[in-house]
């Protein structure tokens, strides 16, 4: 051995990852001890052989093919591996591969390092399987408090709200047998009746806030005209609904996410766009259902975006994710906001003869 090829080796022996030489007919001409450790083979029983001769079969044929490409194109080639332990575990590598030229430029062998990134790989996996653990629970979640939101929607309206109205009745028939007609009595009793009808009134807005009953009764375009009714008297901003025909035949779980979508961006629009016009689309294409809605208000730009951190918006992404889809905002000052939402046409059927 030179002393040239003694200075390449001890270099190599230095560096804790797999290196190594090949000359153009992909044979070794030096390794390292890492490399010699990774074959479970001495360095005599590796030098002047193929990847084929040192590798079990699939994996040598693969580098041999990588070298190949390395060589005839002339470039650096970068890509990560796989490879059973003597433990049967498996582990991963990212592999440089770099073509080796003469004093003419001419390509003549390759030289390669590969490093272990196993613990890397597993802790990718880690964090996936953690943000799918987190999406799921998020879900439930949501799921869960939709369904509380239900059951104490019912409750309010159905023995809170009766309640209430059986004392608005009592009171009327109280004013109707009182014999004296005391004028104070009178006051007394319509003052009673006005914060009884206030609190009915009361009861069946915080009931269609949690869960609105046309939703589920008279399903979601019903529950959309409503809503946009509602938003339209409260906050004197006119609006547009276009629907598809035919009608869209949505699951429980679609037809909330689209609501409370919208709900959500109504909110938005009221408290902060300073528009006097809302456009509101559903939409069927071929392979998805599209909810946009679009606004003529100030819109914002994206530092204000980002600033504002807005769980509002995190929350519609989040419902629109839950299903498969996506959601998409386009804003910029003083050119009002678009919000399209899209749901894949697998989460929807549609409803015919």
């Amino acid at each position: 051995m030179s002393k040239d090829d003694e200075l390449q080796k001890a270099i190599l022996n230095n560096i804790p990852d797999q290196a190594w030489l090949k000359d153009k007919d992909s044979r070794y001409i030096l390794v390292n001890d890492a490399f010699c450790i990774a074959c479970r083979l001495p360095e005599s029983e590796i030098l002047h052989k193929t990847p084929a001769e040192v590798w079990p079969p699939e994996w040598g044929n693969e580098y041999i093919e990588t070298d190949r490409r390395v060589m005839q194109q002339g470039e650096r080639l970068r890509y990560e591996e796989q490879r059973y332990a003597e433990d049967g575990t498996l582990h991963w590598y990212d592999t440089i591969k770099t073509p080796i030229r003469n004093e003419q430029g001419e390509v003549i062998g390759t030289t390669g390092i590969s490093r272990e990134i196993t613990d890397k790989k597993k802790a990718e996996q880690e964090l996936l399987a953690s943000r799918s653990q987190l999406r799921e629970l998020s879900a439930y979640l949501q799921s869960v408090r939709e369904e509380e939101r239900t059951r104490i929607s019912r409750e309010l309206h159905d023995e809170l709200g009766q309640s209430l109205t059986a004392i608005r009745i009592g009171l009327g028939v109280i004013e109707k047998r009182h014999a004296l007609q005391d004028e104070e009595w009178r006051r007394d009793v319509e003052s009673l009746k006005k914060i009884a009808d206030s609190t009915v009134e009361s009861v069946q807005r915080i009931a269609a806030d949690l869960r609105p009953f046309i939703l589920d009764e008279l399903g979601l375009l019903a529950a959309i005209e409503w809503l946009l009714e509602s938003f339209s008297e409260r906050s004197a901003v006119a609006y547009e609904l276009k629907l598809p025909s035919p009608p869209l035949d949505f699951s429980r779980e679609v037809n909330t996410a689209i609501f409370r979508i919208l709900q959500e961006s109504l909110t938005n629009v009221s408290r902060h766009s300073q528009a006097t016009f809302v456009m509101v689309e559903l939409q069927q294409q071929s392979d998805s259902v599209n909810l946009k809605i679009t606004d003529n208000g100030k819109g914002m730009d994206a530092s204000t975006r980002a600033r504002r951190k807005s769980l509002g918006l995190l929350g519609m992404r989040e419902r629109a994710f839950m299903l498969g889809g996506n959601l998409t905002i386009h804003s910029t000052p003083d050119a009002g906001t678009t919000i399209e939402v899209r749901i894949p046409r697998s989460s929807a059927t549609t409803t015919g003869e």
